[in-house]
């Protein structure tokens, strides 16, 4: 069979094969957003890791696990394989929230590996233990081959998502949620609750400094600004402390040689020292400012990053992005919701001991059970129960049920002849005064779930003091700060100029950033960046560094064409596109340039030159003075004055005493 006739149906001319594609790419992209990449706003995890955490529940003895155990746990929850579910419990323990770790679990300042799996050991925490797990209130769903039941998510009763952070690649989507002080959250979560303002800014692990000015509120378009910790100890001496988010201290040593290879910045020696802290030790050469070294080492190298964040998560099935502002307030609304079933369960709870408690004492001490000691039948042992409770239950807050009955017959003979009616009557109160305050919290539901969250804040906040510093500091304008320790040659003769070509004329010092400028003989001229060797033209007269923040000013005499007349311009150089060739003059064939001169400002430029006229019948001055302080400072495509018609021979510089009466003359 024919690929033609696979992709089409010969009766209808319709494409089966076109719209099954469509929809498994579909099914596809669904399945790779909602199983795979992007956290739930309810409990702010993946798929992978409430599996885990299931997992690890379910194993939970106080005792630490091997890793490797969780794991094929985890399999039969999760059918991606076990590379998964170990990347994502490692990455879960890296962060110390919601598991204990033992053994080598690897390095986030290093970028070390953690140990194999069977090497390493894990728990909950404490802390997941009291704010993520809670039967009672769980939803569950069958697991992918229907032996199983897993939580479709967990009761969360913490913003997870925001403290975590969480990063992810879906098919055209992408989720990027940076992780937040836990502390701040929780004052945050105390604020929405009562009603006041609040900011949320990020918080790593790493340390380092932050420009959270353009975070967005962790939205797309958001953008802040890491630095590493930089530190002078000595002269010439650097150590860098902390790292930004995401760079490790070998990565960033790599970017930092990498950067010294290419001339941005200049070091002498390197040394990583890191362990348990941040310690890199960057040493500077004899005549390096150090100031500007540092803002080299932020401009060309890892020390600093630029973070986009965007906030994306699962919420009714759908990708949504959302602000973490808005994140926060769904997940305290969801906490205070949670708390709120929890104390209702509660309540319930407490309300069935109550109730059995008091039949209890009832059926015991009004000897209730001595009415059944002859009853020869289960009915007439129910029947006694019933008539013996009948005068006694307006003193129970619910109506007495067949289960109840059959309840008080399972009451053992020890229990009966131990029984203590004033403990009895002190478990009633108890009960009583439980009731009574959990129908207290209920009705101030939003004060309970304040206080609680300011409990979780007494018992867990002392370790999560933050660690990255909030500031603001100005770009780094790379072409300032980037050390002119190379030097640009020349070939005229073969049109090639760079740093590398050692053997031919030196021009200027340059840095491996700028770009060259080149001004032709036929008055044309082009831009190119810099390299060791890059092809500038032929027949240059002038070769040099341009700077397009640094325009210089440029004086020029040429002919027009073949014995045209002469023109004279004075421009600047601004907007230009690189290896583009641009003509200055009118472009007529022939064209030839007698006089150029660079100048730094337009006051330099006010320069009188002497143009020699070729000898010609009636010609009696032979020569002409021109200043160019007469000509308006105009851009390259300005075509310029006219000068003279007569032919000229050559144009020459006058010497400054002489130019000075020149211009004293024209002045009176």
């Amino acid at each position: 069979m024919s690929i033609e006739s696979l992709m089409s149906d010969s009766t209808t001319g319709d494409a089966p094969l076109k719209g099954m594609y469509a929809d498994w790419f579909l099914d596809y992209a669904s399945y790779v957003i909602l199983e795979r990449a992007v956290p739930h706003i309810n409990d702010g995890l993946k798929p992978v890791q409430r599996r885990i955490l299931h997992s690890l529940k379910e194993k939970d003895d106080g005792r630490f696990n091997k890793v490797a155990n969780i794991i094929g746990h985890t399999m039969q929850y999760h059918p991606h394989g076990d590379a998964s579910i170990g990347d994502a419990l490692v990455n879960m323990g890296q962060k110390g929230f919601v598991v204990d770790t033992q053994g080598n679990w690897g390095n986030i300042l290093t970028g070390d590996n953690a140990a194999a799996a069977r090497y390493i050991e894990t728990r909950l925490s404490k802390f997941a233990n009291e704010v993520i797990f809670n039967p009672k209130t769980t939803q569950w769903a069958a697991s992918y081959d229907g032996r199983n039941k897993e939580p479709v998510t967990l009761p969360v009763k913490f913003p997870l998502l925001l403290v975590h952070g969480a990063e992810g690649i879906a098919v055209g989507l992408a989720c990027k949620i940076l992780p937040h002080n836990f502390n701040e959250l929780i004052d945050a979560s105390i604020a929405i609750l009562r009603k006041e303002p609040f900011e949320l800014f990020p918080d790593f692990p790493q340390g380092a400094i932050a420009d959270v000015t353009e975070y967005n509120d962790g939205l797309r378009g958001g953008r802040i600004q890491v630095r590493a910790k930089i530190e002078r100890h000595k002269a010439r001496h650097l150590i860098i402390r902390e790292v930004p988010y995401g760079v490790t201290a070998g990565s960033l040593t790599d970017s930092i040689l990498k950067a010294n290879d290419q001339g941005k910045v200049k070091v002498s020696k390197i040394e990583d020292c890191t362990a348990e802290f941040v310690e890199i030790h960057v040493h500077l050469p004899t005549g390096v400012d150090t100031e500007q070294a540092i803002q080299a080492l932020y401009a060309f190298t890892d020390c600093q990053v630029s973070i986009s964040p965007n906030a994306c998560v699962i919420e009714d099935q759908q990708p949504k992005f959302l602000g973490v502002s808005e994140i926060l307030r769904r997940n305290t609304k969801q906490t205070r919701e949670l708390l709120k079933q929890e104390l209702e369960i509660r309540l319930h709870e407490l309300g069935e001991k109550w109730h059995f408690s008091s039949l209890e004492k009832i059926f015991i001490e009004k000897r209730i059970y001595r009415r059944i000691e002859e009853c020869e039948t289960w009915q007439a042992v129910i029947d006694e129960i019933w008539i013996g409770l009948k005068p006694y239950l307006g003193l129970l807050q619910r109506e007495v049920t067949d289960d109840d009955i059959v309840r008080l017959t399972e009451i053992k003979i020890k229990r009966i002849s131990k029984f203590d009616s004033f403990k009895a009557d002190e478990l009633l109160r108890g009960l009583e005064e439980q009731i009574a305050e959990t129908k207290r919290h209920l009705k101030q539901l939003t004060k309970y779930t304040i206080k609680w969250f300011e409990g979780l804040k007494e018992r867990y906040g002392k370790h999560h003091p933050r660690r990255t510093e909030l500031t603001t500091f100005d770009r780094v304008d790379a072409k300032e700060v980037v050390i002119a320790n190379d030097t640009l040659y020349v070939n005229a003769k073969e049109g090639f100029a760079g740093w590398g070509m050692k053997r031919d004329e030196p021009v200027c010092k340059c840095s491996r950033m700028d770009d060259i400028i080149a001004f032709a003989k036929d008055g044309t001229m082009r831009v190119s960046k810099i390299a060791d060797k890059v092809f500038i033209g032929k027949d240059n007269l002038l070769v040099n560094i341009f700077r397009k923040d640094e325009p210089k000013v440029y004086n020029m005499i040429y002919v027009d064409g073949r014995g045209g007349r002469v023109m004279s311009k004075r421009f600047q150089v601004s907007g230009v596109t690189r290896d583009k060739l641009y003509d200055l003059t009118k472009g007529t064939p022939g064209t030839r340039v007698l006089w150029l001169s660079e100048h730094d400002n337009e006051e330099e430029s006010k320069i009188v030159v002497r143009i020699h006229l070729k000898p010609a019948l009636r010609l009696r001055n032979v020569q002409i003075d021109f200043n160019f302080a007469d000509l308006a400072v105009k851009g390259r495509g300005a075509l310029g004055n006219m000068v003279t018609k007569h032919l000229v021979d050559r144009v020459s510089r006058i010497p400054k005493a002489e130019q000075d009466e020149i211009v004293g003359k024209s002045a009176k």
